[in-house]
């Protein structure tokens, strides 16, 4: 569970420690006190998507790191297999920064992680339901999506998409086969010609450089010859001027004379005889390239027309000789598996037929699990809405069998009667936004059990909610807080009137800065912040008497 979250300039919250425990928590507070950013401070230390509208105006960055305890097999297992570990006491610090420029860090366990690893991790550890999740259940395309969660098929369901891909894959190189027989005469004629045009020029990888070089040494020859003629005038000489080497040979003749009689000379005399016989071996290697050297003038116009080949065969089919010998590659491979293509249809089609056969296999064991599974779930969930005071509700799952698709062969949606005689109808069109809210809170509390994540928080889930529903919504997050944790934000006093801790979200202004602070209540804060609920800002003596009375009423219910 979620013991310590602490959150540093993240949008109107400078700084705030909160401490957590065992049951059920509720913050409360103002409209715009600052609930949301709570919210979304847990989401971005969970690895979700964040703006650099949340980092607090006027700071460079913000933090966030959330620590937990009584980790799951589940979370041991993400970690070991992501290559990290609690730590010796059994927590786990995660931590995320980011920066105004939009740099962002994230550690688990003070080691640096990546937001995919800390959004893995984060999924076995916390489950978040806002009111946006409410568009899940009116978009009857994503009602399967819960069925297929209770279901626990998600192996037999990746099994089935693998199969589904490798048999589009398999359609579509039929489809490139399938070419009607003028297009397939085109492009026969068109690679035949590309890769006759390739093919006789006889392409090598790094001629193109190569050529490139020969051009500039012979374009340049003369001021080869010049210079080389220059260089090894300098180290031999000639008639008249003595050259380095021979200059070199008397230097070192003498200072080995003087190393004789003066020993500080010794060193000097050895080195400069190491250097004699390297510039003498500099002369020699010069003399052997000037021999060799052989510019022909004659060579220059077919380097060039070479190279103009070269070019124009880059301009058609890739910026570089080693491009377009790939294409020349695929070509030639295209060109095979046309002229192959009877050969090859035959084989794709047979494989087709096999791989439609299992794949429609495996969507009718997986529909056979989805029916068994959505008529456990709507049971289930059936019973969580009439504790809702929802006494008459039915929940039925319309199922019908399609073609095969991404997501097997059914066709899904869940329909809903909320009064006696009243017909089973599409839940997306009949259900009010409270309604709604109480369907998705009896999914959530029906799904926990299945996926045994240890933390649920629930972003105003009591949305349209009022009266004695409000007060069993209330009721029933206090019971599903019993061997896990959950949080939820709410303004309803019903609700918060079951916490087992009570935050206020209250929000300040000092020296001309908005501030929120998040502080827990005591029994006399609860009472307060309840009246207030109740009673806006004219809270009365009766007012207090009854937001008392309504934690006494809460208390007596859970007794029970």
């Amino acid at each position: 569970m979620l013991t310590q979250l602490y959150i540093q300039n993240i949008a109107v919250i400078e700084r705030a420690s909160i401490d957590f425990g065992e049951g059920f928590h509720v913050f409360t507070g103002e409209t715009g006190a600052g609930k949301s950013i709570l919210i979304g401070a847990i989401g971005a230390v969970l690895g979700f998507r964040v703006s650099r509208d949340l980092i607090r105006t006027g700071a460079e960055k913000a933090m966030v790191t959330a620590l937990f305890e009584r980790l799951s097999d589940e979370t041991c297992s993400a970690l070991s297999a992501l290559g990290y570990e609690p730590e010796e006491d059994g927590t786990l610090l995660l931590s995320r920064e980011f920066s105004a420029e939009g740099k962002s860090s994230c550690k688990i366990g003070g080691r640096p992680a990546t937001v995919s690893i800390l959004r893995e991790v984060a999924d076995t550890l916390i489950n978040i339901h806002g009111q946006h999740d409410n568009q899940a259940l009116i978009s009857p395309e994503r009602h399967i999506r819960f069925i297929d969660s209770y279901a626990g098929d998600g192996g037999l369901l990746a099994q089935y998409r693998q199969e589904y891909a490798k048999l589009c894959s398999i359609k579509q190189e039929l489809e490139k086969l399938n070419m009607d027989e003028v297009e397939k005469a085109y492009r026969i004629d068109l690679l035949t010609y590309q890769i006759d045009e390739i093919s006789s020029a006889n392409l090598k990888a790094g001629e193109e450089e190569e050529l490139l070089e020969q051009k500039k040494q012979i374009s340049n020859s003369a001021k080869i010859i010049e210079a080389v003629g220059q260089a090894d005038l300098a180290f031999s000489g000639d008639d008249e001027n003595e050259g380095l080497v021979a200059m070199l040979d008397s230097a070192r003749d003498a200072l080995s004379t003087a190393g004789r009689y003066y020993a500080d000379l010794e060193g000097m005399a050895s080195r400069v005889d190491e250097m004699y016989y390297e510039l003498r071996e500099y002369a020699s290697d010069l003399r052997r390239c000037a021999s060799e050297m052989d510019f022909n003038e004659g060579d220059l116009d077919a380097i060039e027309a070479r190279l103009d080949t070269i070019y124009k065969l880059k301009r058609k089919y890739g910026a570089s000789v080693e491009a377009v010998l790939d294409y020349l590659g695929k070509s030639t491979q295209e060109l095979q598996s046309i002229n192959r293509s009877e050969e090859m249809q035959a084989k794709l089609e047979a494989q087709l037929a096999q791989t439609a056969y299992s794949a429609q296999k495996l969507a009718e064991a997986l529909s056979e699990k989805r029916r068994e599974a959505a008529k456990r779930l709507t049971e289930a969930v059936g019973e969580e809405l009439r504790f809702l005071d929802m006494p008459f509700v039915r929940l039925e799952v319309k199922s019908e069998i399609g073609a095969l698709s991404a997501d097997g062969i059914d066709d899904m949606e869940f329909l809903i009667s909320t009064n006696p005689g009243e017909p089973l109808k599409p839940l997306s069109k009949i259900a009010s936004g409270g309604e709604l809210s109480r369907v998705m809170l009896s999914l959530k509390n029906v799904l926990a059990d299945r996926d045994r994540v240890g933390t649920l928080i629930f972003d105003e889930v009591d949305t349209g909610v009022s009266g004695r529903a409000a007060q069993k919504v209330g009721l029933k997050l206090k019971q599903a807080s019993h061997g896990r944790q959950i949080i939820c934000v709410t303004h309803l006093a019903q609700v918060a009137a079951y916490a087992d801790r009570h935050y206020l979200i209250e929000k300040s202004v000092r020296d001309g800065r908005t501030f929120t602070d998040v502080r827990p209540l005591d029994r006399s804060g609860r009472v307060s912040e309840i009246a207030r609920i109740i009673g806006g800002n004219e809270v009365t003596d009766t007012i207090l008497s009854s937001a008392d009375e309504m934690l006494r009423f809460a208390e007596r219910q859970v007794d029970k």
